[in-house]
């Protein structure tokens, strides 16, 4: 398939991604905080800034984007455009998740990351789930 935008088009496009508050985050939010759950949102004192951290319970949660970390699920697959630049691009970014995670488990939190696709329909009260047992009780997330 290719691109029916221009360079400029499509750059505009992807500077209007959103980082913070995206909509799989504040599904997740909502339904966390209807549990019971207080959190902190982007905790800048915390290596990767996660998207979410229950310091009373010293736990975070990244919710990814599953085409730009690279997850394998239908939504993750890679843009038949520009191969070279987004498998590049999205090697980096699963690095960089990588050395966050490990840092944040060195200092002592639990992480988990939660899926785009975990946050939609019906996977949502599965994700909730297991993500509240994870932070009260401290169990494996494994998203």
């Amino acid at each position: 398939m290719i691109d029916t935008l221009t360079k400029e088009a499509r750059s505009k496009l992807m500077s209007r991604v959103r980082q913070k508050n995206t909509d799989p985050e504040v599904r997740l939010r909502k339904r966390l905080h209807a549990e019971g759950l207080r959190y902190v949102l982007h905790p800048a004192a915390l290596p990767g800034r996660p998207d979410i951290a229950f310091p009373k319970y010293q736990a975070v949660v990244f919710v990814h984007g599953c085409f730009w970390h690279g997850h394998e699920c239908r939504a993750g697959r890679l843009s038949s455009t520009n191969r070279e630049f987004w498998s590049g691009k999205i090697a980096a970014n699963r690095a960089r998740d990588a050395r966050k995670v490990a840092e944040l488990e060195g200092l002592g939190w639990k992480v988990a990351t939660v899926w785009e696709c975990e946050t939609k329909g019906s996977r949502l009260d599965q994700t909730v789930s297991a993500l509240v047992a994870f932070i009260r009780d401290g169990g494996c997330y494994r998203g």
